[in-house]
């Protein structure tokens, strides 16, 4: 099977000297460029950095679209990604890592789903669980195997536009709200990982506190720093993560559309 790995930057020597490709994909949105990894005989990953070479493509202006159906037409069925995220909730620091389970959408101007009803055909998708209960078991049982620590098995993630940081105010709302975690890039993706069928979960690595938090301002070298410094456990989990996950047809998120 084909796992397909979503990530920034630091991940590249997930596998290293696994026979690696690269595959150029040709989608309805554009062309995208991704590694795909022979790490076992019967298992493939497909790594696609979310940011683009040398991380310089900014997260409002990701293709999302283009990604997401890319690991489709490659074969993936199951989507593992990474987010790096602010901090709302005390009880979840800088350096630790989250499973979500839920997301708020404060997104403003992305193109946000495959179905624009230019088939003449209306499309509802069902997000009410919008990440996968299997592959965020096996990001957890992962977590717990290759590091012996237990991460935060769930949380909400809020996505906003960027790429500014946010306001105080609009962290005070969004705690309100129940955010647990705020990030640039955890939307559309998910969303349209579900529309596409594919088997979706992400795990956050907190790299700050979020505005208004701390007295101190956020700051991207802080962010910088403490995703280095977490960059070689966050290999090590999603390898074993990534060797846990396994297909299942009947999941229910590949049936976005069933009644």
């Amino acid at each position: 099977m084909r796992v397909g790995l979503i990530a920034g930057s630091g991940v590249e020597g997930l596998y290293n000297g696994a026979p690696t490709r690269v595959e150029s994909v040709a989608t309805d949105y554009g062309g995208v460029g991704a590694f795909v990894l022979e790490v076992a005989e019967d298992h493939e990953v497909v790594f696609l950095p979310r940011h683009g070479k040398g991380h310089s493509i900014p997260p409002h202006m990701i293709n999302y679209r283009a990604n997401i159906r890319a690991l489709e037409q490659l074969g993936c069925t199951c989507v593992i990604a990474t987010n790096a995220v602010g901090s709302m909730n005390e009880q979840m620091q800088p350096g630790d890592l989250v499973v979500c389970d839920q997301l708020l959408d404060f997104t403003k101007q992305r193109p946000l789903t495959f179905y624009d009803g230019e088939d003449g055909i209306v499309r509802h998708v069902d997000v009410t669980q919008p990440y996968c209960a299997r592959v965020r078991r096996a990001l957890r049982e992962g977590c717990r195997v290759a590091l012996g620590e237990e991460l935060h098995p769930s949380g909400v993630y809020v996505c906003a536009e960027g790429p500014r940081f946010e306001t105080a105010a609009e962290i005070r709302m969004y705690r309100q709200l129940g955010g647990d975690v705020v990030g640039m890039t955890g939307v559309p993706e998910a969303v349209l990982a579900r529309e596409a069928g594919l088997c979706y979960a992400t795990v956050c690595v907190i790299s700050n506190w979020a505005a208004g938090i701390r007295a101190e301002r956020v700051s991207h070298a802080e962010v910088i720093e403490i995703m280095e410094r977490r960059q070689a456990d966050l290999r090590c989990m999603l390898r074993e993560a990534i060797a846990r996950v396994t297909d299942d047809p009947k999941c229910a998120c590949r049936r976005p559309f069933a009644p």
